[in-house]
C-alpha cells in the first residue's frame, strides 16, 4: 500500500502538469452569471508563469502515456485492498460521517477530545475512500474524452464529451485541494508519523516506569 501511495504521487503530478498543456487550448471553463465572468480558470498570467503555453502536443504525449501508469497503479491497489482484507479499515461505516464532523472539530482545537480510530479515523475513510472513486472517475471521463468515438458507450454513461470533459476538470480541481489538506495534515501529525508512512514503523521512545517501593505500613511490616 505504501509502494502505490508514492508511486501515485508523481503519477498524479505529471498527469495534472500535461493535463494543465492539454487545457490551456481550450480553456473555457469560468463562473459566469448573467454575461458576467467572475472568475476564470486560468488568467493568461498563469499560463506564462508556468510556461503552460503553446505546449499542446507535448502535454497530449505526457498525458496519453502516464494514464496507464495512473490505471496500473490504481488496479494494484484496490486488488491489494481486496486480496488482503485491508478494505475493512478503510470503507466508510454508518457511524463515519458522524464521527468525521468530531474529528474535524478536534483538528480545528474546538473538541478536545478525538473519537476512537483504528488504523484509519472517520474522516480518513471517507477521504481514501472518495479518492479511489475520483480515480475510477478519472479513467472513466479520461477514455470518454479520449476516445469519444471508439468508446461511444462510456461517452454516453458520462452523459456526453462536453460533460465528460466538465467532470474530468473538476476531479482534477478535487485532486489539488486533497492533496493541500493532505500535506497540511501530515505536517500536524508529526515527523514520526510521515516516517512510518515511508518506513512502515514508528519509532516510539518508552519511558522507565517509576518504581513504586511500598511503605512498612503497606507491606505489613
Amino acid at each position: 500500500m505504501r509502494w502505490t501511495h508514492w508511486v501515485n504521487f508523481p503519477i498524479l503530478t505529471i498527469m495534472i502538469w500535461s493535463g494543465m498543456l492539454i487545457y490551456w487550448s481550450n480553456d473555457v471553463y469560468s463562473i459566469t452569471l448573467f454575461g458576467h465572468t467572475y472568475f476564470k480558470f486560468f488568467p493568461q498570467g498563469f499560463y506564462d508563469y508556468f510556461h503552460f503555453s503553446k505546449r499542446l502536443s507535448e502535454g497530449m504525449a505526457f498525458h496519453f502515456l502516464f494514464m496507464w501508469f495512473f490505471a496500473l497503479n490504481g488496479i494494484i491497489y484496490v486488488l491489494y485492498t481486496i486480496i488482503s482484507g485491508s478494505w475493512r479499515e478503510l470503507l466508510p461505516q454508518r457511524k463515519s460521517f458522524k464521527e468525521a464532523w468530531l474529528v474535524l472539530l478536534h483538528d480545528l482545537h474546538i473538541r478536545k477530545m478525538a473519537p476512537p480510530q483504528n488504523k484509519y479515523n472517520a474522516a480518513q475513510r471517507i477521504a481514501y475512500t472518495a479518492i479511489i472513486v475520483m480515480g475510477f472517475g478519472s479513467l472513466i471521463t479520461g477514455l470518454a474524452i479520449y476516445k469519444p468515438v471508439q468508446f461511444a458507450t462510456i461517452t454516453w454513461l458520462c452523459g456526453g464529451y462536453h460533460l465528460a470533459r466538465i467532470l474530468h476538470f473538476a476531479l482534477t480541481i478535487g485532486y489539488v485541494f486533497f492533496f493541500l489538506i493532505h500535506i497540511v495534515q501530515v505536517i500536524l501529525a508529526g515527523w514520526n508519523n510521515f516516517r512510518s508512512v515511508i518506513s512502515g514503523f514508528e519509532i516510539v521512545n518508552e519511558q522507565a516506569k517509576p518504581v513504586i517501593t511500598p511503605t512498612p505500613a503497606e507491606d505489613g511490616k
